[in-house]
Formats: structure tokens, sequence, C-alpha cells
């Protein structure tokens, strides 16, 4: 088979040869395809292409240099997505082995560093050379395995039935649940979906992480039901706690609150805006039989340390993870304010000494833009800060150089002066 080959504008390719795995529909000079030898070379531009969506294509500079296979979506603005850097013709000489090697890799890798117990992402997209693909492997307490998946563009949705026999085969779980339920699939010209694929077994589920049981909802949780990222995180958070009063913001699951208590602390408040949120919350409290040390709040993070502040309250422990305050680049001012407002806040908070662990999982706020917004925020609340360790994503996740997108989150734990 002759494959479809893209041609990119001159001075394109320098990002893709140092691993950037998307092509944007303005990057794009022609495409030129032909169904046999014999046949001419058609040239066409993205907006007068007839290649089908969904089509295997090879990546080429302007000067003819070979980049790499993808697969094309002339509806999404990330019109290639890079999967490959062999020619189609060998990617496709066996496809379902060509996955099952490339899930085996992102399994072994995770093997290193998690038990059999353990719950983590099993797929990381792009940085595990799958594009658009998320999968992330639950161990419940009774040792049942669950994989829920995530579809979020056509590059990998056209390889759904192998990806799935190769998790099959590789990870013998004992039930899969798909969530391509995420707005991103709408920009790929693709239905939201959702539901246990095959046998069904019960969506609320009970994980142990750090020692701790918690309270999984993969259904209607938010994005996957958990944020296994900070796994270790919540660790080295837990290690400062001892004997100290915590304020546990952004809560979602209380897991952050639930390893203060873990690790020692006399009091703990997690608050949350989600109401759905404090029950499960509430419900790992219960579970953990944390209720002497721990209570759930339900309210607005951002009036929730007003209101602390105005009752001149004290912390010892503050931990700050709050969702994206942007998903674009051109939000990321407004979103700095944010940030600030709530850092700021919190170092008014804290008793002399006192921790804060701040985060952000927004990739367009970066580690240095992070750090100069702690600075800034530190000298509006006339704080002096010792930064301890800056952190990031847990091994799961690993980082794919050239793809900045996929180290997204900051954990830096401060000391307050």
């Amino acid at each position: 088979m002759i494959y479809p080959r893209v041609f990119l504008n001159k001075n394109e390719e320098k990002e893709i040869q140092q691993g950037f795995p998307w092509v944007f529909n303005n990057e794009i000079s022609y495409i030129k395809h032909r169904k046999t030898e014999k046949e001419e070379w058609k040239h066409e531009s993205l907006s007068e292409c007839t290649v089908e969506d969904g089509s295997p294509v090879e990546v080429y500079s302007k000067a003819g240099g070979f980049l790499g296979t993808g697969i094309l979506n002339k509806k999404s603005k990330i019109t290639v997505r890079i999967f490959a850097q062999e020619n189609a013709a060998n990617v496709y000489e066996d496809i379902d082995a060509f996955w099952e090697h490339r899930v085996g890799e992102a399994a072994g890798l995770r093997h290193a560093y998690f038990e059999e117990g353990d719950s983590y992402r099993l797929i990381f997209a792009e940085a595990d050379l799958i594009p658009g693909f998320i999968c992330e492997r639950f161990c419940t307490e009774n040792k049942k395995v669950i994989l829920v998946v995530q579809f979020l563009s056509l590059s990998c949705e056209v390889f759904r039935e192998p990806l799935l026999a190769a998790l099959k085969k590789i990870c013998k779980p004992d039930g899969i649940y798909e969530r391509s339920d995420a707005p991103v699939r709408e920009k790929e010209g693709l239905p939201m979906v959702s539901g246990w694929l095959g046998s069904k077994h019960e969506s609320k589920i009970t994980i142990v992480e750090n020692g701790i049981k918690l309270s999984v909802d993969i259904a209607d949780g938010q994005k996957t039901g958990y944020f296994l990222d900070q796994k270790f995180n919540r660790v080295a958070a837990a290690s400062f706690c001892k004997g100290r009063r915590v304020l546990d913001t952004f809560t979602h699951t209380g897991a952050f609150g639930l390893n203060a208590v873990k690790g020692g602390a006399k009091e703990v408040i997690s608050a949350d805006i989600s109401e759905e949120a404090v029950a499960m919350v509430n419900r790992n409290i219960e579970l953990n039989k944390a209720g002497k040390v721990m209570s759930a709040v339900c309210a607005d993070v951002f009036d929730l340390l007003k209101k602390y502040e105005a009752e001149n309250q004290k912390f010892d422990v503050i931990i700050l993870d709050p969702p994206a305050f942007t998903k674009s680049a051109k939000m990321i001012e407004k979103a700095y304010g944010g940030y600030k407002e709530i850092n700021l806040r919190a170092m008014r908070l804290l008793n002399k000494g006192g921790i804060l662990v701040t985060c952000s999982c927004s990739h367009f706020m970066e580690s240095q833009m992070f750090c100069d917004m702690i600075m800034h925020a530190a000298m509006d609340s006339h704080r002096r800060v010792q930064i301890l360790e800056k952190r990031g994503a847990g091994p799961d996740h690993p980082v794919l150089l050239g793809y900045p997108k996929s180290e997204y989150l900051k954990c830096v734990i401060c000391k307050v002066l």
C-alpha cells in the first residue's frame, strides 16, 4: 500500500525532530497521495484534501526528510498526531503486534516503581507514545484490577480494538470502564461516550494508596475518578504534619488530608466547593476512622481563605491543590492572578515557620512562572519564603522530551517565615 504524505512548510520540522508529536493545520504545505504506483501523485492543500480522516499518513519536511507516521484528522487543529518514527509500511506490517509491544513497554516501565496492589497511570498518552490515549490501572482493596480508559483523539480511536486487546492480554483486568466523555473529543469530531466495555462491575471502588483507603467513583468522579499523579507528593506533604493543624484545599477525595492524618496531624480541615466531593471525603474519613482528627467543609476556597483570614485563624500546614486555572495560553495572566491570590492568603494564614504545599496542574503555568508567582505572593503578604522541594508528577507520568505538555504538574513545598 502507498500511504499519503504530508509535507510541512519550510522550517516547521525542528520541533518534531526534537520529539514534539503534533502537526498543526497551519504547518502543512500540501498533501500528496495516490492509490497505486501507476497513478500520478495528487498534490492537494489541506482545505481540498480528499484523504479520509483517520487515515495513516507519513510526515515529511519541506525538503523531503522523513519525520514519522501519524493519523490524519482534518477536523482538528492538531491535524496529524505522530505515533511512530518508522515508515507506515513497517508499522502496518503487523499493527496488532506493534500496539501490543507499545502497551507492554508502558506496563514494564511501571513495574519498576509499583507493586501488584498499587494503582497507577498505566499509559500517559503522548508521553508513552500512544497519542490521545489514557489508561489508569486501579487495584481495589480486594485485589480486583479495573482499567479506566480514555480515547481522547481520533489517532487512538482508530486503534481502539488492538489497544484494548493488548491491555487485556498484558494486564488481565477484571473489568474495563471507558471515560471518553471529555469535551476534547468534540474538537476531534468524536462523540462523548462512557460505560463498561464487556462485563459490568461496581463503579464505586475502594483502592489503597500509601496505606490509606480511598473510595473512588470511576463513572461519575472527575476525569477518571481519582488523581493518581500526586501519590508521592501526598507522602512528602504528610512528613511535615505531625502534631500540626492542617488546611487541605481543593481536596477532591480528601487524599492529601488523609495522608496528613496518617502523618500525625492534630487537626485537618479539608475543603472543596463540590457537595459530591465533600460527600466522598466524608466517606473516606469514615473508611479510615479519621473523624476525630479530620473534617470536611463544602466551600469556595477563595471565600474560605478570606473568611479564615478575617477570623484571624492560623494553620501550621496549608495544601493548595487547585484544578487548572487555565487551559489556554491566552488566559495565563488571569490564571496567574488566581494562583497568586490563594497563595498570598495562605501565607497570611500560616504561623511563622509554617509549611505551604502549593501545586499547579496547568502546563501553561511553567515552573519558573509558578515560582515567580510564589515570590510575588510572598512580597505582597510581607512574608519570607524558603523553597524546600520542587516536585512533579510520579514516575507513572513520564515526561517526553520535546513535548512540554507532559511536564504539567508542579508541587512546591515552602517554609513561610
